[in-house]
């Protein structure tokens, strides 16, 4: 699929918008970038995680910009504690920060909750019934992804009146095939489950080690689902250091810290 960013000067945050998604009358989403935020040094530009080690009002006044993208205030916004697993949170109004459960996804269909996802390097995968109006976000790295996040977010907005021949889904910007490198211990957990994905690795240049492909993986798990549409747009946040936080490009630099950005939907009244 294509997408397109939505161009911005350094004041408002710039942000990817999937086709699909995009298409849906009566509800907002977006991929946010690191452009367009109030922090500096490592975490330059749209940091919103306040688990990082940036200045707490930076972090709330880029939550603010985030917010005001999709034209509510900063309390719509809802983010949850990510733990790599497989809770849901439903909702049926916004959450404070101090208020977020331990969960990987959100699912609503109450307008004005601006549903956010926290990523560096992990997919970002935003759902929507255009018919039923549920949407849903979730945090799906491997381990997510492999225990099954896309179907207990799926199962969640059916419980909320969804169909799931009628979502769609776009996944995000995430860390890509020729990034991502993982060992064999890594490569024979995720062949322990469902079959079909030996293709999703490549050898690595060092010995005993992988070339892992997180976003067609996530993609292959969330179509097999059942859902009508499984969207992707295909960033990799390692190598575009200018549009994206990463955890791994941190790593390997050796960096104290690393930001985190956001995707996000809602639906609007």
């Amino acid at each position: 699929m294509s997408d397109h960013a939505i161009s911005t000067d350094n004041e408002i945050p710039m942000l990817l918008v999937s086709n699909g998604l995009g298409a849906v009358s009566g509800i907002k989403h977006g991929f946010f970038t690191r452009k367009g935020g109030v922090s500096d040094g490592i975490h330059a530009g749209l940091n919103v995680g306040f688990g990082s080690d940036d200045s707490t009002h930076r972090v709330a006044e880029n939550r603010n910009r985030a917010a005001a993208a999709f034209g509510v205030g900063a309390d719509r916004l809802t983010t949850v504690y990510q733990v790599h697993g497989v809770n849901v949170a439903r909702l049926d109004r916004p959450l404070t920060r101090d208020e977020a459960p331990k969960a990987d996804a959100m699912v609503t269909d109450r307008p004005d909750i601006m549903l956010g996802i926290l990523t560096a390097d992990c997919t970002p995968v935003l759902f929507c019934d255009p018919v039923a109006r549920v949407i849903g976000a979730a945090h799906s790295g491997w381990r997510g992804s492999f225990a099954g996040i896309s179907e207990s977010t799926v199962v969640a907005m059916e419980q909320l009146g969804a169909q799931r021949t009628h979502i769609i889904a776009a996944i995000g910007p995430c860390i890509g095939r020729a990034s991502y490198e993982v060992d064999a211990t890594f490569r024979d957990t995720i062949l322990s489950g469902p079959s079909g994905n030996a293709d999703l690795f490549d050898p690595s240049v060092r010995s005993g080690h992988f070339m892992f492909d997180l976003p067609e993986y996530v993609r292959r798990r969330t179509v097999a689902t059942g859902i009508a549409k499984v969207e992707v747009l295909p960033r990799d946040t390692l190598a575009e250091e200018d549009l994206f936080y990463s955890y791994r490009r941190t790593t390997l630099r050796g960096e104290p810290d690393y930001g985190r950005q956001l995707s996000a939907i809602m639906l609007h009244p």
